[in-house]
């Protein structure tokens, strides 16, 4: 299925809209096909329950309406947006036995993943700095973190992602592709498709590195700094009780941030190596499918708050049947 012998030389210029590419997926293997499709379909739908499990919670629970609470309700809004960006079309693919997709649904791919990607980056930055301030500012704490101010700020980050994919999308508009368009990945991603360029892409690149950078390398050190802060006032807390629910707390968002920026940063920061195509692909996975996935886990199973939100969400829905 996804052995394609595509003979069709392209001639270096611009696209049109008929052109196609061909994501040739995580194996070539066809018996590992349904088993792909099993495995990838399963994520998808717990990814999506979990989630919006959340979303559901934070709106029916009046306890749960926090700036913390309203970022992670936002967190998982996007993560359902960023997995049903990706998996979707690789099931679909593997269902229909065919492995194309057209150059436009390609670069719009490519923009919806950066714009969710920028977004989840804002967001794990907000709720950093949401705990910054209520451990270390507590009496400061709801004047700071307003609702107006939360909003504004998912806000900002939104726009700011909308813009930096906007940017790399169009200037991925100007390449020209002379060799078989074969992307050894389960969804359009940038890097592979800079790779695949036979015009000039130093341009390309320098954006790249430039804006992982500033949106990527500066984000994370605001959170190591907040974090350090953090851990810092904790450590004065008197009480052995105290300290155990503060860190309790933050704990699952770090755990989030790891998973999030060690695979993220994994993948683009290697692009550049001689590594392996489908190995980057299969490193993909984690910060594209594993991660939306594990987060509504992350942020519950050890939050009594959440736990009583969503037995109370249970119940409604169960009387109103």
């Amino acid at each position: 299925m996804f052995s394609i012998s595509h003979s069709n030389i392209m001639k270096t210029g611009n696209f049109s809209e008929s052109t196609e590419f061909y994501l040739l997926g995580l194996s070539d293997n066809q018996d590992l096909q349904p088993v792909l499709f099993g495995v990838f379909l399963s994520m998808y739908l717990i990814t999506m329950t979990g989630n919006l499990l959340i979303i559901l919670a934070t709106v029916y629970d009046s306890n749960l309406h926090t700036p913390m609470y309203f970022f992670i309700s936002n967190l998982s809004f996007i993560d359902i947006c960023f997995t049903t960006t990706t998996i979707p079309q690789m099931l679909v693919n593997i269902k229909a036995q065919v492995s194309s997709i057209s150059y436009t649904g390609c670069l719009t791919q490519i923009c919806f993943v950066l714009t969710f990607a920028g977004l989840e980056n804002g967001i794990l930055v907000m709720m950093a700095y949401d705990r910054f301030v209520a451990i270390c500012h507590p009496l400061r704490y709801t004047v700071i973190m307003n609702p107006k101010v939360c909003g504004l700020l998912v806000l900002l980050s939104l726009l700011i992602s909308i813009l930096d994919a906007l940017l790399h999308t169009l200037m991925a508009l100007r390449l020209s592709f002379c060799t078989k368009v074969e992307i050894p990945h389960f969804f359009c991603e940038l890097a592979h498709i800079l790779k695949l360029a036979c015009s000039n892409i130093f341009i390309n690149n320098i954006l790249v590195y430039l804006v992982t950078s500033l949106l990527g390398v500066l984000p994370l050190s605001g959170i190591i700094f907040s974090y350090t802060r953090i851990i810092s006032s904790v450590l004065k807390v008197p009480s052995a009780a105290g300290k155990y629910k503060a860190f309790s707390i933050c704990a699952s968002h770090l755990i989030v941030v790891s998973l999030f920026y060690g695979t993220g940063f994994g993948v683009y920061l290697s692009s550049a190596g001689s590594h392996s195509s489908r190995k980057s692909a299969i490193a993909s996975v984690m910060y594209t499918v594993v991660t939306p996935m594990m987060n509504p886990f992350i942020y519950s199973l050890r939050n009594k708050d959440m736990v009583g939100a969503f037995k109370k969400l249970f119940c409604r829905i169960t009387t109103s049947l």
